[in-house]
């Protein structure tokens, strides 16, 4: 079973409670989400592994250590997920970045895929999915399906906000995939929105309604 993993930090925990808060605005809500993101892929990172390196320093020779292993790609799900990305790529600066366009058959109520562009390697790759709100998990769940299917087999997912019902089904999809979120809120309500959430993040973050 996969674990959840819920970041406690105080700087988190400070941001949060301002995107919660439905007088934030756009400009601030957008950076905040980017901040949060920042702060989150710092911790969600911590156990990437490591490699010894010998560095020339102006004064003497170093033994350090730099990251080792897989290379990494920060996938969003379209479109909220951008709000994140900025973020994670200034943690990451050589992260690659893919994007995943999902929509939600009204009949059906199954996630299609509209866009799916990944870099050429990225099988070879640990992926770090993001998407500020992990609500049903539906298209989290898809996500990985997707990914899985053209050959990754390291991934994560990290959102700000998740309702346990996403969690859970999350877990019962893909037992191997790990969860990082700053909160986990109560429910979701009779509309698919986490409670008490922030609401539609995709919104805030644009403008939109």
């Amino acid at each position: 079973m996969s674990t959840v993993h819920v970041f406690e930090h105080p700087l988190i925990q400070h941001k949060l409670s301002i995107l919660r808060d439905q007088t934030t605005g756009v400009k601030e809500f957008r950076e905040l989400v980017g901040e949060t993101a920042m702060l989150m892929c710092f911790e969600a990172t911590r156990d990437l592994p490591l490699e010894a390196v010998e560095v020339e320093t102006p004064v003497a020779k170093a033994q350090c250590k730099r990251l080792a292993g897989k290379k990494l790609a920060i996938v969003p799900i379209l479109r909220a997920g951008l709000g994140m990305v900025d973020g994670m790529v200034a943690m990451i600066p050589s992260a690659k970045v893919g994007h995943i366009g999902l929509y939600r058959d009204p009949e059906t109520l199954e996630p299609v895929k509209y866009y799916f562009k990944m870099p050429p390697d990225i099988s070879e790759r640990e992926v770090i999915i993001v998407d500020p709100m992990l609500a049903t998990g539906g298209s989290a769940i898809a996500a990985v399906d997707f990914l899985k299917e053209v050959g990754v087999k390291h991934i994560r997912c990290m959102h700000i906000i998740a309702a346990p019902e996403g969690v859970q089904a999350m877990q019962k999809a893909h037992p191997d995939v790990d969860i990082y979120v700053a909160a986990l809120d109560e429910r979701l309500n009779d509309h698919g929105y986490i409670v008490p959430g922030l609401g539609d993040a995709g919104d805030r973050i644009f403008g939109t309604k």
